[in-house]
């Protein structure tokens, strides 16, 4: 979910039940609840104003020779809409173009409380999950929270040669304008244009400082790499 930019919105249309799906571009919160900016004008918008019930396709699957070898996950739950300045910034960052459609009126930020998910991670490795056991708990984690714009600004602004080595050295992608978009307990997400990238930390950040900790050793593990 964190390493997708995009989803498939399902909403069940009020006159006659029928599934309605959509394509939306999402971001997830710090703990990977679903987040997305969508138009009171979309039919799916409507149709989540009769019931919120609905339900986001990720697909994990892109590259793949045989799609169905890979994973994705459906994710089930309510989605109601929020104001909250942190959210809206998460999900902006994640995706710079969504600035100019943020400030309209007829614009919302949602995000969804998840019920359950279905992981299909290949051919028989298919689960049923709570949201347990695939959202973090970010209990004791509110520090990095604070601190994430300042981390992120900080990382695009003075280390950007580092940001880029995350991308090509760690994950093997092709060289670009990489910039960071933001940081979890969990790890970090890329952008360059219209890609996006997830790189993983080897353990779990809890303040600013861990975070912080954390990136100096996945650019020295980046500089090894471009080295070796």
């Amino acid at each position: 979910m964190r390493s997708c930019d995009r989803a498939v919105l399902s909403t069940a249309m009020p006159d006659s039940g029928w599934p309605y799906g959509s394509l939306v571009m999402a971001a997830c919160d710090q703990a990977a609840r679903p987040l997305l900016l969508i138009s009171d004008l979309a039919e799916h918008t409507t149709n989540l104003g009769h019931d919120n019930r609905a339900s986001l396709l990720f697909d994990g699957t892109a590259g793949l020779d045989s799609p169905l070898t890979g994973t994705r996950v459906t994710v089930l739950g309510t989605l109601t809409k929020t104001d909250d300045p942190a959210l809206v910034a998460r999900y902006t960052a994640r995706h710079p173009e969504s600035r100019m459609f943020a400030g309209f009126a007829d614009f919302n930020l949602y995000e969804m409380a998840v019920e359950r998910a279905h992981i299909v991670a290949g051919f028989g490795v298919i689960h049923w999950v709570d949201p347990a056991d695939l959202l973090f708990d970010t209990f004791g984690f509110e520090d990095l929270a604070e601190a994430e714009n300042d981390i992120v600004t900080h990382m695009n602004e003075d280390h950007a040669d580092a940001v880029g080595l995350y991308a090509t050295s760690l994950l093997g992608l092709d060289e670009g304008d990489w910039i960071m978009t933001g940081v979890d307990p969990e790890g970090c997400d890329l952008r360059n244009g219209g890609a996006v990238a997830r790189v993983d930390f080897e353990k779990l950040a809890d303040n600013a400082e861990s975070a912080r900790s954390a990136l100096v050793r996945l650019v020295k593990a980046a500089r090894a790499t471009a080295t070796s």
